[in-house]
């Protein structure tokens, strides 16, 4: 399977409300894992987005073009750099009503256009459709680190600080996304979130 490289995981997993300069495009992307219930080796691979394709529907394609046992449940693991938008929420949910074999879990760096209602209906039907949608912390960010990234190549930087630092903006994202799971709550959130912000 094809791998990032240390500095596209530094760069586009960099969940920072402001970039520092230089400033460079945070581009979409998803890396998944599929994991047969029955323990066999799980697949890996990883897609970004292309004009014509986000990454969440070459994710869908390439899992319909497998061809697998419906028999059998598959746990599925995807970490995005950021979280779906409300038209691959609807794909999504289409797609793992339509595959009930499949067992989706869905964690985000960052979360895509969190002011907008649409973006927040389209997170809210995800969780509603037994499809979690979670902020990435400590955790997945290590599991992404040691499964998805290339360690063959000398390092610019150091991974653990990095890491750490992920984790510790996570937790502003992670009180933006409960607060958007409830409706109602997160219309009186536009001023903690500038408190939020202010702690990235």
């Amino acid at each position: 399977m094809a791998l990032l490289t240390a500095e596209t995981f530094r760069l586009q997993f960099n969940n920072r409300r402001r970039l520092r300069r230089p400033y460079y495009p945070r581009k979409a992307l998803l890396c998944y894992q599929l994991t047969p219930q029955n323990g066999s080796t799980p697949t890996r691979g990883y897609f970004e987005n292309k004009k014509k394709c986000h990454a969440e529907i070459c994710f869908i394609n390439e899992i319909k073009s497998m061809g697998l046992d419906e028999t059998q449940c598959y746990q599925v693991t995807c970490y995005l750099t950021w979280s779906p938008c409300s038209s691959c929420a609807w794909k999504l949910v289409d797609f793992i009503q339509a595959h009930d074999h499949l067992n989706l879990r869905i964690f985000a760096s960052r979360l895509y256009y969190h002011w907008c209602k649409p973006q927040q209906e389209g997170l809210r039907l995800l969780c509603g459709s037994q499809v979690p949608v979670e902020v990435m912390g400590l955790p997945e960010f290590n599991d992404c680190w040691e499964n998805f990234v290339d360690h063959e190549k000398p390092l610019s930087f150091d991974p653990c600080k990095m890491l750490e630092e992920l984790d510790k903006n996570s937790r502003a994202i992670k009180r933006r996304l409960e607060r958007i799971k409830i409706p109602g709550v997160h219309a009186q959130g536009r001023y903690m979130d500038i408190l939020c912000d202010a702690e990235v």
